[in-house]
């Protein structure tokens, strides 16, 4: 598989960059290997973090009435890995992707880890050679009206906000054990343990999901070092 022309992208980006600059950024693992290349790894793991800044000043900025705690939650939400995603197939991105033959039966080209991760390395190149400031500009016209509505939302579902945060942090879902079920059968109180990343933290609640829910707030809040 050869590099395809990526001079539709970067028009597509508002760039003035050759459009071989941006090869690096789909040299899936599977790719690199192959050919001897360093894969686009180093990329994303820079993209990602000019994503969470860049996404962090545009609420910082947009919501002055917004507390620590719902600012930390709506991040979470803009760059977890389902939207990322998103936007990576409304620009095309799983068109100019470089895999081997092998990942390429696998359906590799399709999974939203590997568009969310291509996505985050074009960020991280156009950052290295535009800046700050036009990768933020940029970020906040990708991102569109996605940004005011899930702020509308005021998401308060934190199994979700714990998954997102599990798969973008650390590769892994968080896992939920009952620990104790007491009282009689009208008024009975679960205790659940929600765990991820080495942490965790109990819940209780009228029913299960109600435990599940409240030990998945504590879990979240503690990992994103935000008070209860």
């Amino acid at each position: 598989m050869e590099p395809r022309d990526l001079s539709r992208l970067v028009s597509d980006l508002g760039l003035d960059l050759p459009p071989e600059e941006l090869t690096p950024a789909f040299y899936h693992a599977s790719y690199a290997n192959e050919k001897g290349l360093e894969s686009n790894e180093r990329l994303e793991f820079l993209g990602d973090a000019v994503l969470d800044l860049t996404v962090a000043e545009i609420l910082f900025r947009r919501f002055p009435e917004r507390d620590e705690g719902e600012l930390t939650k709506l991040r979470s939400v803009l760059v977890s890995r389902p939207t990322l995603a998103e936007i990576a197939r409304e620009l095309g991105l799983e068109r100019y992707l470089l895999l081997s033959p092998g990942a390429e039966e696998l359906g590799v080209r399709e999974r939203p880890s590997v568009l969310a991760a291509a996505l985050e390395a074009v960020v991280g190149v156009i950052f290295l050679h535009k800046g700050y400031e036009f990768t933020r500009g940029l970020v906040e016209r990708l991102y569109g009206k996605r940004i005011a509505e899930a702020a509308s939302r005021r998401p308060e579902d934190y199994k979700s906000l714990l998954q997102e945060l599990g798969q973008r942090r650390f590769g892994e879902l968080p896992r939920y054990r009952l620990l104790e079920a007491e009282g009689p059968e009208h008024e009975k109180v679960f205790t659940v343990e929600a765990s991820l990343g080495g942490e965790s933290a109990i819940g209780r609640g009228r029913n299960l999901k109600e435990a599940e829910q409240a030990a998945a707030k504590r879990l979240y809040l503690a990992l994103e070092g935000i008070s209860d």
